[in-house]
């Protein structure tokens, strides 16, 4: 019966399973049959037996990310950036769609819609010398401009002190006009008899944002938040690594997973290592992601990212 009712809803729905099957190829290809390579963190690999010729070593792989002594330092890093960058960012691009959608005038709202989404799409790279053109203490413009004040100048790039700060601001920056986008959608999508029944009612522009919008975005902010948890042990490389680089003055508040694993596969060709680091971040994701989730399930159970399907009897 159930084989009868999976065929007759095949047949049904065929037209949209087919504008699908291309994504399910891509994520087959691409995602899941990668997969497979897990094992390269179980063994010692070598080029001549390859992925499943070479020999198993059991979890001597995580050893050697454990005893490295930097393993609490760069999950610590990596996790404490992230919970920085959801609530720094998703903040800052609420706030951005906010002002957007109740700023008056279209071409205004176009221009400055545009300026924000600019930054999104420079590269790390291009970040990464601008950065390095402002901060320098010796060509540095922000130094040459305290110099020309009679100040000291500040050694940016040996003070730990300052990054933490630093690469919040410029992910911010950087995903300030992609988020509120995504945002401003959100927005726009909300029935416009609600905003006029509030105003009927005597709302300002405040209680009107605090009454009627922010409580339309929850199910968004939700979705995108519990999709960011899903990768808080992944450290964003392309932005550490070239704000950073090998700076070993700066790896104490600076250094993620991502960066520690790269240098030491470009120091040791430890492909092994490098595959068991990414299986500890994949397992702490998934454990975060579903803690997350069962979090938001049992306040709101419509609102989690995987519900718990209901029995038909």
């Amino acid at each position: 019966m159930r084989l009868r009712s999976f065929w007759h809803d095949v047949k049904k729905y065929k037209m949209f399973l087919l504008m699908l099957t291309p994504a399910v190829i891509f994520y087959l290809l691409f995602a899941y049959i990668p997969m497979a390579g897990i094992v390269i963190a179980f063994k010692r690999y070598d080029y001549a037996g390859g992925i499943f010729g070479s020999a198993w070593n059991g979890l001597d792989n995580f050893r050697f990310f454990f005893d490295s002594g930097n393993a609490w330092q760069v999950t610590r890093n990596t996790a404490l950036y992230n919970v920085a960058f959801i609530v720094v960012n998703n903040a800052l691009q609420i706030f951005a769609a906010i002002l957007l959608f109740e700023v008056g005038g279209k071409w205004f709202r176009k221009i400055i819609q545009s300026s924000l989404f600019l930054p999104y799409f420079i590269s790390w790279v291009v970040v990464g010398a601008i950065a390095y053109n402002l901060l320098n203490y010796d060509i540095g413009t922000v130094n040459a401009m305290l110099r020309g004040l009679g100040l000291e100048p500040v050694d940016i790039y040996n003070t730990p002190a300052y990054w933490p700060f630093l690469l919040v601001l410029v992910s911010a920056w950087k995903g300030l006009g992609y988020g509120t986008v995504m945002y401003l959608a959100a927005i726009t999508s909300i029935d416009t008899e609600m905003y006029e029944a509030a105003e009927i009612d005597g709302a300002n522009i405040f209680q009107r944002i605090l009454k009627v919008t922010i409580p339309n975005l929850y199910p968004t902010i939700i979705i995108l938040v519990l999709l960011a948890v899903g990768n808080i042990f992944r450290g964003d490389f392309g932005m550490f690594y070239n704000m950073v680089g090998n700076n070993g003055m700066l790896f104490s508040a600076t250094d993620v997973i991502d960066t520690f694993v790269f240098r030491s596969l470009i120091t040791s060709n430890d492909i092994g290592m490098s595959a068991a680091a990414g299986v500890f971040q994949s397992v702490l994701g998934f454990a975060t992601i579903m803690a997350v989730n069962y979090a938001v399930r049992r306040y709101d159970k419509d609102r989690a990212l995987i519900l718990k399907r209901r029995l038909m009897t």
